[in-house]
């Protein structure tokens, strides 16, 4: 769930070579794009035509409208959806502008430009062959995914996957293993990748390849035994910790390739270590006898759905990410998407090993991932 400030041409990216071919025939990623939401959306934006409550019932809708409540920590219904929409039929102002629809409408003329970008070229094809670059070169993987665009959302958030299990059109988001693994990016966010359409589009397909990554990791531990067998033993709040830190690491770490070429900011090696001590330090409140379940669940859900640089699961896992496909190779960390979280960690652990200067880990979580 990252956002991208600006983009760079995919043709110089560095790691990740975009292109529209794939290498491995085993790997059918299937992206079926639905437009619905944003097209009805962005009319009624525009005044040209549009009815709140159909375009609230529509699936894209709904499930950006749950994600939006999910991170607002609010409950919302179609009826606040509707309510949003009927304000912005009318030119109103919302008050209480959950799903950012104020500004989106502002834009609505340079959404549309760049959703006309996204039907007209071969998006699916490209995002699919650069996540592939990710994965082993026998990996089998044959999945049909799901991919919504929308025009509004919460405001930390471009764009998310989730697992769907549908009610008629009403969502229920359910765990690893279950429901349909489901895409939803917000093209109300993608505006701010670039001054023009294009910078847009590339941004945009930075984004979803992130995404992208997310689904195809999935359907892969579900085809995986060695990930089934993960899955089937009890699991810590850390251990879920752990799982989510490599997922959502290797996918910032190829949203991060694309859009600063490998290039590290000034201030890197500083978020890196304010990170990772965040990172142990929730790491031993999780490992704590006097964690209540749903601070642990809070303490998991702010790794991830925090503003960029305080996600620090994400973070943790980026900078780790990166550090061993910069020395360990490529190979090296296709390897940790085969083995698991603890490969990812006992990997980064032997880099601090060679190099004092890295980061620690916490003698805790050194201890658990060895035992794994």
């Amino acid at each position: 769930m990252t956002r991208i400030k600006s983009a760079v041409l995919f043709c110089f990216l560095l790691g990740f070579e975009v292109s529209t071919s794939q290498i491995n025939p085993g790997f059918n990623i299937l992206l079926n794009l639905d437009y619905l939401s944003a097209e009805k959306t962005i009319e009624l934006y525009e005044g040209r035509s549009g009815l709140p409550q159909t375009i609230a019932d529509l699936r894209g809708s709904q499930i950006a409208m749950a994600t939006t409540g999910l991170l607002a920590s609010r409950s919302l219904s179609a009826a606040d959806l509707e309510r949003s929409l009927e304000a912005m039929k009318f030119g109103q102002t919302v008050e209480d502008d959950v799903f950012r629809m104020t500004e989106a409408r502002e834009h609505a003329a340079a959404i549309n430009e760049l959703l006309a970008e996204i039907k007209r070229r071969n998006f699916g094809r490209r995002v699919v062959a650069t996540v592939e670059q990710l994965f082993p070169k026998d990996a089998r993987v044959s999945t049909s995914i799901p991919l919504y665009f929308v025009a509004f959302g919460h405001q930390n958030i471009d764009a998310f996957v989730r697992r769907v299990v549908w009610h008629g059109n009403t969502p229920q988001f359910v765990g690893e293993g279950e429901g349909e693994l489901t895409i939803v990016v917000n093209l109300a966010k993608s505006i701010s990748y670039g001054g023009t359409v294009e910078e847009r589009f590339i941004g945009t397909l930075g984004v979803v390849a992130h995404e992208v990554f997310h689904a195809a990791f999935g359907a892969y531990k579900d085809a995986s035994p060695a990930w089934r067998e993960y899955y089937a033993q009890p699991l810590t709040p850390l251990d879920h910790l752990l799982d989510l830190t490599q997922n959502e690491g290797i996918a910032h770490y190829l949203t991060f390739q694309q859009r600063t070429g490998g290039n590290v900011p000034p201030e890197w090696d500083r978020r890196a270590r304010v990170s990772i001590a965040e990172f142990n330090k929730n790491s031993a409140e999780l490992l704590s006898d006097r964690v209540s379940p749903s601070r642990a669940n809070e303490l998991i859900r702010r790794s991830n759905t925090s503003n960029y640089w305080e996600s620090y699961g994400a973070i943790t896992g980026l900078f780790i990410a990166r550090q061993i496909d910069a020395t360990l190779g490529r190979e090296a960390l296709v390897h940790t998407v085969v083995s698991g979280p603890s490969d990812f960690f006992k990997k980064y652990n032997e880099l601090v090993k060679r190099d004092s200067n890295l980061p620690k880990l916490s003698d805790e979580i050194v201890q658990l991932v060895n035992k794994q």
